[in-house]
């Protein structure tokens, strides 16, 4: 399929199939094509990347973590540090969240008592 076949099919931002073919993650010699061609594997290394920009990570993280997951089980203790980084990052934003709602929550009591 072509990117733009792709893009329609699956939903997926011109930007990032973009990036995927500069990063060249299956090392694909596309010299002298005019346009990608992709299969069922791009599709799969594609949805990753979409899920890792999804919770969070940043273009140097995810080609970081792509790179990482072409050595496979190499890589699995360097990959699930990031996730866990990640992870902690994301339950930092949720508690600074539920201290905001708290707050918020607490004026709503206060202006309801003043009736």
């Amino acid at each position: 399929m072509t990117r733009r076949e792709v893009g329609t099919k699956y939903n997926i931002p011109a930007d990032i199939l973009v990036k995927y073919e500069e990063w060249n993650l299956r090392n694909i010699d596309n010299a002298g094509l005019n346009e990608w061609y992709y299969d069922d594997n791009d599709i799969e290394l594609i949805s990753l990347i979409m899920t890792l920009y999804n919770i969070g990570f940043s273009d140097d993280e995810v080609r970081k973590y792509m790179r990482l997951y072409e050595k496979n089980d190499k890589s699995k203790s360097e990959r699930l540090c990031m996730l866990n980084n990640k992870r902690q990052d994301l339950l930092d934003e949720i508690h600074d969240k539920e201290n905001k709602l708290e707050d918020v929550d607490y004026l709503r009591f206060e202006l309801k008592e003043d009736r």
